[in-house]
């Protein structure tokens, strides 16, 4: 039988870096340690289930108000370590089934926690950390929002369990007023719309799609060619502008997301004309 805390992500985490991540203060979900990839130091970040969560819409990969806060405040330590020095990468290890959903998380403020993170990201990635999102598993609405959409690069594993979306089928069949059957239909010519990593991959916001043998085995000869993509990954990022315009730059946006080109090409005539 799977053991259901020992998943996906989980189990890249502790393979890239030797390490279950655990640090004393956090919460038992979030995992965080420092590991060597490429010659320097690399601070690896990731969301992992916990059975003694203290909330009880979290403990199976969601993005709560604890992994908000508390990898908020890692993320912080990070900048404020390497704020005269060297900037280490930061990579997350995404294996998130989305953020909680709860009436205590919306009470006590979930949709500050979970900014509080983004700006995190965003911050190191400004101040010149290669921000990395290794996406090995589902990261979907919130949990991408969260964890990988400030990253300076995305990767992602091509398997049909790697999932990337802004929600799932039935919620979407539910607001759109569709059945889930007439939602693939129409991903087939919506790319947007379709529910595969391949479809994801076309509007150019990932780096590199991965083929790995067995995604859920870190087996010898995957894990070096992950740790080689981080690696030319990280490499890139150092290269580049730390903004995020890479993902509408590639021949993928051009194609497939015209329409958010125009827009951004008019708010910016716009605003240059104020």
């Amino acid at each position: 039988m799977t053991d259901p805390l020992n998943n996906r992500g989980r189990k890249w985490f502790e393979a890239l870096t030797g390490s279950d991540g655990k640090v004393e203060g956090n919460p038992g979900s979030l995992m965080v340690a420092e590991a060597t990839l490429g010659g320097e130091k690399a601070v690896f970040v990731g969301v992992a289930p916990d059975a003694n969560a203290r909330f009880p819409r979290t403990g199976h990969t969601e993005v709560g108000l604890e992994e908000g806060w508390y990898g908020t405040k890692n993320l912080r330590a990070v900048i404020e370590a390497d704020k005269n020095g060297p900037k280490r990468p930061i990579i997350t290890v995404c294996d998130s089934k989305s953020q909680a959903y709860g009436r205590r998380e919306e009470l006590f403020g979930i949709h500050v926690a979970a900014a509080a993170i983004i700006a995190a990201y965003a911050d190191a990635r400004a101040a010149g950390h290669p921000v990395i999102a290794l996406i090995v598993g589902r990261c979907v609405s919130g949990s991408f929002l969260a964890l990988a959409g400030q990253a300076s690069r995305m990767i992602a594993f091509d398997d049909p369990e790697v999932l990337i979306h802004a929600m799932y089928k039935d919620a979407a069949a539910r607001i759109t007023k569709r059945s889930v059957a007439e939602l693939d239909k129409l991903g087939e010519t919506i790319v947007p719309m379709a529910y595969d990593i391949g479809s994801f991959n076309k509007l150019g916001g990932l780096h590199k799609l991965l083929k790995i043998a067995d995604p859920d085995t870190p087996a010898p000869a995957s894990l070096e060619q992950v740790k080689a993509t981080l690696i030319e990954a990280i490499a890139d990022a150092r290269k580049s502008p730390r903004n995020l315009d890479a993902r509408l730059e590639s021949d993928g946006a051009k194609a497939f997301r015209k329409a958010s080109l125009k827009v951004r090409q008019m708010m910016t005539e716009q605003w240059a004309a104020c």
